[in-house]
């Protein structure tokens, strides 16, 4: 039997090497391929004559990437092409992933992926280099080499504790939509806000879920499939963006008491867009993507980031203009006007981060207008390459150039700060209307870096609560984003409450997972077999 501490020390020397291969600019995908040193792994616990289909090699290597990344178990059951590069025949379901980590594992074993896979994360932190795909650091624990030196903090709760908090969120969220449906209709609209609920928790599409939520409830309780899409294409666009934004007041209004929710907040804004594989005729929501064979439907949110609750507080659809349709050019600053707008009816906004997707001077003054600081990744055309070919040669690492920007809606004061990048070698340039001298600089665009959580809450909504469709019905498509982005809220809000409850740290952190979340706010609505 391999003892624990050679396990320990190869671990680490995983680490090492693919900590190494990041930093040359390989992905992590492969950089997990190319690991070819024989090292000691931990000891399979099933025994000899217990059938599996999985080799237990391929299962650790698969759990160090889970925990290097900080993807869900229905995260990774979505990405199949993972398994060949872990050996696998496939990514297993999320039940057998689970009993994998518990029973195939001790407690050794478990150390042996946590630990070599957090130590990564640290070197990729404290290194000079960009990984993406590695998680951000405030989701894992205390160093390694200081986690003898502290006590246990991780707070336990009780299973009254979580249902009685996840219910007080999703009672706060649910009663904010209306469908506009006749009083006497057979289902009240919270039938159909639990069989949604239901559909994200089950990862299935809206047949497959309504049928299995009637086996549950039964058949009187749970309305059709095709009563339920038919219900979700009566809520207005407009009244379900407004449903929303109230669900989210009543989420906030229960934490308002709580003086550690610092205001005014930093808040970020940025586009995510969920793939369209379909017929794109008549269908005037559909935008091109980066790449140009793709298609997809596109949503822009403003959350809270840094270290309060990390909510989404406004969400908007975006509509582009493509080569199919006569849609009129996207005039993206008009979105961050009315994102801002709403999000500034629930809580008060210092300053807005945004990626150079939104590097255009009309975001600049939309938001100067809306009386709130800004900080964006300038694009780098000529001037700003000429700016930082005459910092190298005058041996400056930091630079401000003030400016002002003109446009119709107005003008203001802003600047240009030219910083060391933190992805590596070279100058980054940001813009802000915010007054920042060359000694504050570097540290001001530091906190740009918070921006990462929103990426996060992506993954989230897309891998853990958002529902399966193939509908070509855009009304189907909006109603089953935000419905998703109020479960991440109803998630997160629930993490809020429950440390609160026992005094903890109120950091980025989860204790309560997504999946977890979502399986207690169904719990009441679904009984068990």
């Amino acid at each position: 039997m391999i003892s624990y501490t050679p396990r320990m020390t190869d671990t680490f020397a995983i680490s090492l090497e693919l900590k190494e291969r990041l930093q040359s600019g390989t992905s992590l995908y492969d950089a997990f391929e190319a690991l070819d040193h024989p090292f000691s792994f931990p000891e399979d616990q099933y025994p000899e004559w217990h059938s599996t289909s999985y080799p237990f090699r391929g299962m650790v290597k698969l759990f160090y990437y889970r925990e290097t990344t900080g993807e869900s178990y229905r995260s990774l059951t979505r990405q199949q092409e993972l398994a060949v590069l872990f050996g696998l025949k496939k990514i297993p379901d999320e039940s057998v992933l689970s009993r994998t980590w518990h029973n195939r594992f001790d407690d050794a074993g478990r150390s042996f992926v946590t630990n070599g896979a957090h130590d990564l994360v640290w070197r990729v932190e404290n290194g000079d280099f960009y990984a993406p795909e590695v998680r951000p650091l405030e989701e894992i624990e205390t160093p390694l080499d200081e986690a003898d030196d502290k006590p246990e903090s991780q707070p336990t709760f009780t299973n009254a504790q979580i249902s009685r908090t996840t219910h007080l969120a999703r009672d706060h969220a649910f009663g904010s939509f209306n469908s506009g449906r006749a009083q006497n209709a057979t289902y009240e609209d919270t039938r159909f806000l639990e069989l949604q609920t239901f559909i994200g928790m089950a990862g299935c599409g809206t047949p497959q879920g309504a049928r299995r939520f009637q086996i549950r409830r039964g058949a009187e309780y749970g309305p059709h499939g095709d009563t339920h899409l038919r219900t979700v294409k009566k809520f207005d666009p407009e009244g379900l963006i407004a449903g929303f934004q109230q669900a989210t007041e009543r989420l906030l209004s229960v934490i308002q008491s709580e003086v550690t929710f610092r205001r005014p907040v930093t808040v970020a804004i940025d586009i995510t867009t969920l793939r369209y594989y379909g017929d794109v005729e008549g269908m005037t929501m559909v935008s091109g993507t980066k790449d140009d064979d793709g298609r997809g439907f596109k949503f822009a949110t403003l959350s809270i980031v840094g270290w309060n609750i990390p909510i989404i507080l406004a969400v908007e659809p975006v509509r582009e203009s493509s080569a199919w349709d006569e849609n009129p050019p996207n005039r993206i600053h008009r979105v961050v006007r009315r994102l801002v707008r709403r999000a500034q009816e629930l809580v008060p906004i210092e300053t807005v981060l945004c990626d150079a997707e939104f590097d255009a001077k009309l975001v600049y003054q939309t938001l100067s207008n809306l009386n709130v600081n800004y900080l964006i990744p300038k694009r780098s055309f000529n001037a700003e390459r000429a700016a930082i070919k005459r910092m190298s040669e005058d041996g400056q690492d930091v630079a401000v150039e003030s400016t002002t920007v003109h446009t119709d809606q107005g003008s203001h004061a802003m600047q240009f700060l030219y910083v060391p990048s933190t992805k590596g070698d070279g100058t980054a340039v940001f813009t802000t209307n915010l007054r920042v001298g060359p000694a504050e600089a570097e540290a001001y665009c530091q906190r740009y870096s918070r921006r990462w959580q929103i990426e996060n809450e992506y993954k989230s909504i897309k891998y853990d609560f958002l529902a399966k469709t193939s509908s070509k019905d855009y009304r189907v498509r909006l109603f089953y984003f935000v419905f998703a982005a109020l479960l991440h809220n109803i998630w997160r809000l629930t993490d809020f409450l429950l440390k609160a409850q026992v005094d903890g740290d109120l950091d980025y952190a989860p204790v309560l997972t997504a999946g977890e979340c979502v399986e207690w706010v169904s719990s009441a609505l679904i009984p068990a077999d």
